[in-house]
């Protein structure tokens, strides 16, 4: 029997739950038990009752101990792991385009979206999906690619002649997190789906995990509250296989998923050429790159971890400046040069066998940040995982270089900023439009110059810049415009 004090409160914290904690080295989460109201007391009792303790414990003590241990040598990606640009023909486009169609109308592509951060730095407690970045149409960036995932199943239901007889629908798996995902239902609901059925999308959270001072112990955010953090946008695998998505998966007969960060306004969801080229190759996993555009480039690159070993990708604070400046004498090329965009493929059974991997092995990164606690700011580690983490494991990993200027145009910071900005993806945007109308015989009229607007083709018109002849033709445009049906 737990003692109780005149009031009714029990005077002391449950006893098993101590002892759990004592086993596990965390036993002072309740140093501060006689100074609790018997709310609060009630409140910290159900906030360490939800913890996974023995798997929390798990993974501070593989990661602390996983830190400072030697790793493989890297070595380059070896030039027969990349399909380059420039080497890539039109006959092998067309085939993998065919290819990734075809397996899209089958009902083969699922798509996953990682959506679980906050537009802070942008200036918005918004998740940065509902983000419009300024384009003339106003969309916002959950709306482009809800309907380039429309455009793509049209496209997909024509090449099989089967364009009347309706079509395969794309699921949507949308990755949220416990501070997103309430404001992202409700903003898809509001905006009825942006046109795809409502029960062909499901929103799952990623999960979060402890703050740990650096000896391992749990940060108190309140005296009765223990400060947590998303896992990483790596909590992905984890959080589909605790959800029982990956068999959801394989039950709507999913082999294949895309899997894309969320702050990319020109991601070309559920790109068929990419997945025919994913499975021409028959690889476990694949990855589309852009070159690096400069040795200092704040991107982490894809290597080669030690002789014939997987490739893997390396933070570009972990690659010795050295390196980072060296150069291939035969290509001309930086010799670590393919940059990580979080544009990935993998085949489900390999998904599967990333969230065994990573649970046995239970290495997160560690990251020093500022943590809120009962001391005010102090400096403590979150724990994370990647979404790049999942390579090392690939018995066999493809690259697809991609022109940056075609499929990256990522929103991070506010505008203002150097780089990266709503600002900065708009006009990238904006260029590429602009280049697909004259590209398809149309004309352009722009009262300020140029390299400064263009116009804005809605993705329901077009994924690629393909079937524009009909809209564009000999027509004349005044930028900037949205240019739809």
């Amino acid at each position: 029997m737990r003692e109780l004090t005149a009031d009714g409160n029990a005077a002391t914290p449950p006893q098993a739950l101590l002892e759990r904690l004592k086993d596990y080295g965390q036993e002072y989460t309740f140093a501060l038990w006689d100074e609790l109201s018997a709310e609060e007391r009630d409140l910290l009792v159900k906030d360490i009752e939800s913890l996974d303790l023995s798997r929390i414990d798990r993974i501070i003590r593989c990661s602390l101990r996983s830190q400072g241990l030697p790793t493989a040598a890297i070595e380059p990606v070896p030039e027969s792991s990349v399909s380059t640009v420039e080497e890539r023909t039109l006959e092998e486009r067309e085939r993998w385009w065919k290819m990734g169609l075809k397996a899209i109308s089958e009902g083969k592509l699922a798509v996953v979206l990682l959506s679980g951060g906050q537009g802070t730095r942008l200036g918005s407690s918004d998740p940065k999906g509902c983000f419009n970045i300024g384009l003339p149409s106003g969309k916002s960036l959950f709306q482009l690619q809800a309907e380039r995932i429309l455009c793509v199943q049209r496209l997909a239901a024509q090449s099989t002649n089967e364009g009347s007889g309706g079509f395969v629908p794309i699921h949507w798996y949308i990755m949220t997190s416990p501070f997103t995902d309430d404001v992202t239902r409700k903003f898809f609901e509001s905006h009825k789906y942006f046109g795809l059925e409502a029960d062909q999308i499901t929103f799952f959270q990623q999960g979060t995990i402890p703050c740990i001072s650096k000896d391992g112990r749990f940060i108190m955010e309140t005296p009765y509250k223990v400060a947590k953090a998303p896992d990483g946008n790596g909590g992905v695998y984890s959080a589909l296989k605790s959800s029982r998505l990956l068999e959801d998966m394989a039950t709507r007969g999913v082999k294949y998923l895309d899997c894309y960060g969320v702050d990319n306004a020109l991601v070309r969801v559920a790109d068929p050429t990419f997945l025919g080229y994913f499975i021409d190759k028959g690889v476990a996993s694949a990855a589309k790159v852009v070159r690096k555009a400069y040795p200092q480039e704040k991107v982490g690159v894809f290597v080669r971890r030690g002789k014939g070993g997987p490739l893997s990708v390396v933070e570009y604070s972990e690659l010795d400046p050295t390196l980072a400046s060296a150069i291939n004498q035969e290509t001309g090329r930086l010799r670590y040069c393919w940059s990580n965009v979080c544009l990935h493929m993998f085949t489900l059974d390999f998904l599967n066998q990333v969230a065994n991997g990573l649970e046995k092995d239970s290495i997160y990164h560690l990251a020093e940040k500022k943590i809120a606690s009962t001391h005010g700011y102090t400096m403590g580690l979150k724990l994370e995982q990647f979404i790049f983490d999942a390579f090392p494991y690939a018995p066999s990993t493809a690259l697809y270089e991609v022109l940056r200027e075609e499929e990256f145009a990522p929103v991070k910071n506010a505008n203002g900023s150097n780089f990266d900005t709503p600002d900065s993806a708009k006009l990238l945007v904006l260029r590429l439009h602009t280049r697909w109308v004259v590209a398809a015989g149309g004309f352009l009229t722009h009262s300020v110059p140029l390299y400064a607007t263009g116009v804005e083709i809605s993705p329901l018109c077009s994924y690629s810049g393909e079937n524009l002849e009909a809209i564009c033709r000999g027509r004349t445009f005044h930028a900037p415009c949205e240019i739809s049906f």
